[in-house]
């Protein structure tokens, strides 16, 4: 939710190539009422979630316009949009598993007069799959190398990897929280959005006892595939944990940031710890996050996607972009060794 991310994309048979890209920042009323409903949902009625529905599809087109006028893109030149829509809820687990996402594609498509996919996630779900992380397959096709293995992670609320080893299966999951604990939690204490470079965090020292009490979390030993969301981390789940204890707000910060390095760590030292690892995602922005991957993980090199050619900011963009052409043109996009669905599926739904 930290702003609208939208690509311009062609699509090749091996590869994407973005024409352009550009954020468009939320209505701060609009994220205030998404972000109500997704930490309290019961108070929000059914009323509330479908006119939610409606607004932000509004929004996605717009994005979508705004990126084909400054491209001086004709929409004529577009075959398609692949809109992901925001997740209200993720729970593939259980007798009933679910994923929930908004942002109704029949708006996007009348709005912008081009053919939109979505509902990315949830026939992957309905083969038994998590739904998520869909991106590695992505991921394998952009940034496979044939000179070293890769371990791609994205940074955004959750942190997801993506290990792309030579002669071996495309492996990824959901590490834990990205940026998502340490931008709730400066939220509360200093009315900020974000940590700016974790200045915040690097301000305080970080909780030992508290750390360990984190790590402990049961999601963070559990085997692949697996995927998770806010529904677990967020600052009920944290306050469960500070105990009723009295901490500098400081130290908790720097406790997260501490938190999400080691979690993102520890999986990569698990599952590749001789690839070249690649970061994406708004946790790219947090020097002080990154600084604490990279000693963590030395002497494994750490670098940004940019490297392999592609923006860090729009990678997920782009993501959407290729499972859209993917869709359109009737080919499978899923991997079921990641998610561990019953096979791969072709995803999304198609509104024209």
């Amino acid at each position: 939710m930290d702003g609208i991310d939208a690509a311009l994309v062609e699509v090749g048979a091996d590869d994407c190539r973005v024409l352009a890209a550009r954020t468009s920042p939320w209505d701060p009323q609009l994220k205030a009422r998404v972000a109500r409903l997704l930490d309290h949902p019961g108070a929000c009625s059914l009323d509330e979630i479908a006119t939610l529905d409606v607004a932000l599809a509004r929004e996605f087109a717009a994005a979508t316009l705004v990126l084909l006028e400054s491209a001086g893109m004709p929409g004529s030149a577009v075959s398609g949009i692949g809109c992901h829509g925001q997740t209200l809820r993720h729970r593939p687990e259980g007798l009933l598993p679910f994923t929930w996402q908004i942002g109704d594609p029949n708006v996007v498509a009348e709005l912008t007069g081009l053919p939109v996919v979505g509902d990315f996630r949830r026939r992957d779900v309905a083969a038994g799959g998590q739904g998520a992380p869909l991106v590695p397959a992505f991921h394998a096709q952009v940034f496979a190398s044939a000179t070293e293995d890769r371990a791609i992670v994205n940074i955004g609320g959750i942190a997801n990897l993506t290990v792309l080893a030579r002669g071996k299966a495309v492996c990824g999951f959901d590490t834990g929280p990205g940026n998502r604990l340490m931008d709730a939690w400066i939220l509360r204490h200093r009315q900020l959005e974000v940590d700016r470079d974790g200045a915040w965090a690097s301000s305080g020292e970080v909780d030992a006892a508290l750390l360990q009490r984190l790590l402990a979390e049961p999601y963070i030993a559990l085997p692949a595939p697996k995927s998770t969301g806010r529904e677990l981390f967020n600052l009920d789940w944290l306050d469960a944990r500070l105990d009723g204890l009295q901490r500098r707000p400081a130290d908790v910060q720097a406790t997260l940031l501490e938190y999400t390095a080691a979690t993102i760590a520890n999986a990569v030292l698990r599952a590749a710890p001789e690839a070249s690892v690649y970061l994406c995602g708004g946790g790219v922005h947090n020097a002080a996050l990154v600084a604490a991957l990279a000693r963590r993980l030395a002497p494994q090199a750490v670098a940004s996607t940019s490297q392999l050619g592609l923006d860090p900011d729009f990678v997920e963009a782009t993501a959407f972009a290729w499972f859209a052409q993917r869709t359109l043109s009737g080919q499978a996009s899923s991997l079921p060794e990641v998610t561990g669905a019953r096979g791969p599926r072709i995803l999304g739904g198609v509104f024209r």
